[in-house]
């Protein structure tokens, strides 16, 4: 539950982020005289961040779920035991 928790935070941050961007491009380019788009010319820095930041968050979230995941593999005395036989 705290894992799920931890990544609605983080997914909600990411999301907030997004969406203030799109609505930050869509107001500026909105006016078809408006010459806002003259000033950028090639997004070399944007490119490396948002292939960069992505990879970071996916790292930051990998490292809990693999906690998560090598705890929920250790079961020690479990308290009910199932055999199951199957027969084709």
């Amino acid at each position: 539950m705290d894992l799920h928790h931890d990544i609605m935070f983080f997914l909600f941050i990411v999301c907030i982020f997004v969406l203030y961007l799109l609505i930050r491009t869509v107001v500026m380019f909105r006016v078809p005289g408006s010459h806002a788009y003259e000033k950028i010319t090639h997004g070399k820095v944007i490119e490396i961040v948002w292939t960069i930041t992505p990879s970071l968050i996916l790292a930051l979230v990998a490292i809990p779920s693999f906690a998560l995941l090598y705890a929920a593999d250790e079961v020690t005395a479990p308290a009910v035991t199932i055999k199951a036989v199957g027969h084709q």
